[in-house]
Parts: C-alpha cells; structure tokens; sequence
C-alpha cells in the first residue's frame, strides 16, 4: 500500500481517485498532479514503482498545494483567528451552531448533535399525575 505525504491510499483504486484520499485533494486537482508527473492516471496504486510515488510527492511540494498537516492547520487558525475577534461565524463556531445562515429552529442536527431531553420532561409529568391518584390511608 504506496504511502503519500503520510496517508496509505488504497491500492486497487485507479491513481486519480486514489490520490484523493489526501485531506485537500480533489478529483480535479489529483488529475493535474498526475498529469505533471507525467504518471497515467488510469494506472492502480498498487504498480507504482517508489520512484512514482517519490515523483508525485515532489509534485506536491513543488507547486505548494497545501494538503494534509497545512491543510487543516490554516483551516483551525482561521476559525480560531475568527473566534478570538468576536465575529458572528466565530461564535457560531463556538457555540458548534451552523454558521452561513442556515435554520436552526428545526433541521441542523449534523451540528447541534442529537436531540436532549424530551422523553424525560415526559416520564416527569407521568410520575406528578400518578403521584395524587392514591390516597394516603387515613382520608375518607
């Protein structure tokens, strides 16, 4: 299984889907680095020779495309760069709510996480109504 920038891409994939295993690296973007180390994208991980996949990783670092490590480094210290000015998406962030505008009110469960506490406002209500329905002993 060829290791790339520290990420094993699978080895019976065709290399322009393989390659987009990278955390920043798309279908579109896998091409053009295919097709600059001059490697043919139809051809399986699992032919490559070291020296292929030494000539991609190169490829990579040459043109500067962040993926990976880089990638997902700017992504957080933006957030947080966002979070620490007070701005209205760095305390959407915070607060983990959906931050380009979306409903809140119903939906945005991939955000929010699942739904609190419904079932037990409901056994506490069951309980008081139960509760009077018996008599203590001594009352006519």
């Amino acid at each position: 299984m060829p290791r790339i920038l520290g990420v094993d891409i699978p080895k019976d994939k065709r290399m322009d889907i393989a390659l987009s295993y990278l955390y920043g690296v798309g279908r579109i973007l896998s091409v053009k680095i295919l097709k600059e180390a001059g490697i043919d994208p139809a051809k399986r991980a699992k032919e490559l020779s070291d020296a292929e996949v030494a000539h991609i990783v190169a490829t990579i670092q040459k043109n500067g495309y962040r993926v990976e490590g880089d990638l997902r480094r700017d992504i957080s210290q933006n957030i947080k760069r966002l979070a620490d000015i007070g701005s209205w998406r760095g305390m959407r962030h915070k607060k983990g709510l959906p931050v380009r505008g979306q409903r809140t009110r119903t939906n945005a469960r991939t955000r929010k996480g699942p739904r609190k506490g419904g079932t037990i406002l409901i056994k506490k209500v069951e309980e008081k109504k139960a509760a009077p329905a018996a008599k203590p002993a001594g009352a006519k």
